[in-house]
C-alpha cells in the first residue's frame, strides 16, 4: 500500500487495525458511501483497476497458481469485469426504494422497503481465485453503499503488491482497505465489530469465522466448500461427458470450490468413461501434461503433500505423477475406491478424479443424500427424466444438468451453499442484496387521528370484528 499520508507504525503489542477501523467506521457516519454518485465512481474506479493492471494480475496469477492468461480471464478478470458493468447498468434501480401494498388500516400511509448499507463490512478471501473471490463480493459491497475491509492472505509476492498496493490507488482509501495477512492477523481482526463479514474458504475455518461473529451478533455470508458430486447416467455419450468433466475438474489444478469432487456410475459406464477422461486429458494438456501450458500448479507444499497422499487411495487408472520441486499433480483418475478412503472423507481441492461405481440411480441419488449438502451438483444423461430427477431428490447450493461451471458465469444466478456448504447468496444483484440490510419502513399521516380510534382501547367485539375486516386482506402481524 502506498506510504502516503500514513500514520506512524503502532507501538509494539498495540492493535495494528483499532485505528484504521476507526477511521473508516467514522467516514461510514459521514454519509458519503450512501451517496449513488460516489459508489458509482467507486465503480468506475474498480473498472479502471481491472482495465489498466490486467497484465499485472496475469502476472500475479501466473506467480501464485501458474494460471494461463486464458483462464485468469474466463475465470477471475472477466467476471469481475462483468459484476462492475452490471452494478453500474443497474445501480440506480436497485438502490430505489421498494413500494409495498398495505391493508385498509394503513391505506393513508406510505410503505416501502429501504436497501440500507450495513456499515462496515469484512470481505474475507482465499488464495484459489484471488481476483474474483475478493472482487465480486467487493462490487456488491459498494453498490450497497458500505465501507469495506478486504482481508487477503500474505501469501505470494505477486498477489500482494496487486491487492496491496495497486487496488487502494483506485479506491477512496478513507472507505476501503485491504489488510494482509495470515491466521494470526485474520484472528485479531475477528475480535473486531464489524457490521457485516463475508468469508470464503473452508467449513473448518467458516466455523471460526462464524464463531467470532456470534460474539457481536454479525450477520455473515459463508461461502464453504464441500464434496461435490456427479452423477453419470449409462444413457449418455462418455466422450461428451469427458471433455466436460476433465475441462473442470482440472481447471485451476482442481483447486476450485465448485470442481466434481467424485463421480458416480456404473461399472459399465466407469469401463466407458476412464479411457473418454484418459484421451480428453491428453488432448487437453498433451502427452506429458507436465510441459503444459495450460494446467496450473498447487499452491503450496503443505497442500503438494495432502494431495500425494491422496493418490494412495483406490487404484491409479490415469496420470499419478507428481513433482515435488514444481509441486505438480498430474490430472488422475482413481478406480475401485471406496467410500471409507481419505479421497472420499475431505473435499480433494487437487488434480484428483475419484470413480465411485453404484448399481442405479436409486443407489446415487441415496449415496448423496446420506453426506453432507454440496456447494453444487451435477448430473449427465442424455434422458431430461434422469437428470430432473437428480434435481427434484437432492439438495446442493446450485446444480448443473449435462455441464458443470458454466452457471458460474451468470449473474442472474445466485451463488452460495446450503449447510455445510455455506450460507447467504451473492453474484449480480445477489451481491447488492446481501449487503444490504432490507429496512421496513411506513410513514403515517400526522393527522386523521379519528380514524385511529377504532384500534384503541376500551375495546369491544365490534371494534374487533372491524378490525379483523380491515386486516384479512393481508397478512399482518402485531408484536
Amino acid at each position: 500500500m502506498s506510504t502516503k499520508g500514513k500514520n506512524p507504525e503502532p507501538e509494539q503489542g498495540a492493535d495494528p487495525f483499532e485505528e484504521k477501523l476507526r477511521r473508516l467506521k467514522e467516514s461510514f457516519h459521514t454519509g458519503k458511501t450512501k451517496l449513488a454518485r460516489f459508489r458509482a465512481e467507486q465503480l468506475q474506479s474498480l473498472g479502471r483497476f481491472l482495465q489498466d493492471n490486467t497484465k499485472q494480475l496475469h502476472d500475479a496469477l501466473a506467480g501464485d497458481l501458474s494460471k494461463s492468461a486464458f483462464e485468469s480471464d474466463i475465470s477471475e478478470i472477466i467476471l469481475c469485469q462483468n459484476e462492475v458493468g452490471l452494478a453500474l447498468k443497474n445501480l440506480q434501480t436497485w438502490m430505489k426504494d421498494e413500494t409495498v401494498s398495505t391493508n385498509l388500516l394503513t391505506k393513508m400511509s406510505s410503505a416501502f422497503i429501504q436497501k440500507e448499507p450495513f456499515g462496515l463490512v469484512l470481505i474475507i478471501a482465499p488464495w484459489n481465485y484471488p481476483l474474483n473471490l475478493m472482487i465480486t463480493p467487493l462490487v456488491g459491497a459498494i453498490a450497497a453503499g458500505n465501507c469495506v475491509v478486504l482481508k487477503a492472505l500474505r501469501n505470494k509476492q505477486e498477489h500482494r503488491e496487486v491487492l496491496a498496493e495497486l487496488l487502494p490507488q483506485y479506491l477512496d482509501q478513507s472507505c476501503f482497505a485491504v489488510m494482509l495477512g495470515g491466521p494470526e492477523e485474520t484472528g485479531q481482526l475477528l475480535k473486531h465489530k464489524f457490521d457485516y463479514i463475508f468469508f470464503t474458504g473452508s467449513p473448518r475455518v467458516g466455523k471460526i469465522v462464524m464463531a467470532a461473529a456470534a460474539k457481536h451478533l454479525t450477520p455473515v455470508t459463508l461461502e464453504l466448500g464441500g464434496k461435490n458430486p456427479c452423477y453419470v447416467d449409462d444413457n449418455c455419450d462418455p466422450q461428451t461427458v469427458a471433455n466436460r468433466v476433465a475441462w473442470f475438474r482440472y481447471f485451476n489444478a482442481g483447486q476450485t470450490c465448485v470442481a466434481p469432487d467424485y463421480v458416480l456410475c456404473s461399472q459399465e459406464m466407469q469401463e466407458r468413461l476412464v479411457p473418454a477422461l484418459q484421451n480428453a486429458i491428453t488432448r487437453f494438456y498433451g502427452d506429458n501434461p507436465q510441459t503444459s501450458p495450460n494446467l496450473g500448479r498447487i499452491i503450496n507444499q503443505k497442500h503438494f503433500k495432502r494431495l500425494q497422499g491422496l493418490l494412495g487411495c483406490g487404484r491409479v487408472a490415469v496420470g499419478g505423477q507428481s513433482d515435488e520441486g514444481e509441486r505438480y499433480i498430474a490430472p488422475t483418475v482413481l478406480v475401485d475406491v471406496q467410500e471409507t478412503e481419505p479421497v472420499m472423507q475431505e473435499e480433494i481441492f487437487g488434480p484428483i478424479l475419484p470413480l465411485v461405481t453404484v448399481r442405479s440411480l436409486d443407489e446415487a441419488i441415496e449415496f448423496m443424500n446420506r453426506r453432507e449438502k454440496p456447494l453444487a451438483l451435477y448430473a449427465y444423461s442424455n434422458n431430461a427424466q434422469v437428470v430432473k430427477q437428480v434435481l427434484a431428490r437432492t439438495s446442493s447450493g446450485s446444480f448443473c444438468g449435462n455441464d458443470g461451471f458454466m452457471h458460474m458465469t451468470l449473474s442472474s444466478l445466485p451463488f452460495g451453499g446450503v449447510g455445510w456448504s455455506g450460507m447467504g447468496r451473492y453474484h449480480g444483484k445477489f451481491s447488492f442484496d446481501t449487503f444490504s440490510n432490507q429496512r421496513a419502513c411506513l410513514l403515517s399521516c400526522p393527522g386523521m387521528e379519528k380514524l385511529n380510534d377504532l384500534r384503541y382501547p376500551p375495546y369491544s367485539a365490534c371494534k374487533q370484528q372491524l378490525l379483523r375486516w380491515a386486516m384479512g386482506s393481508h397478512s399482518c402481524t402485531i408484536l
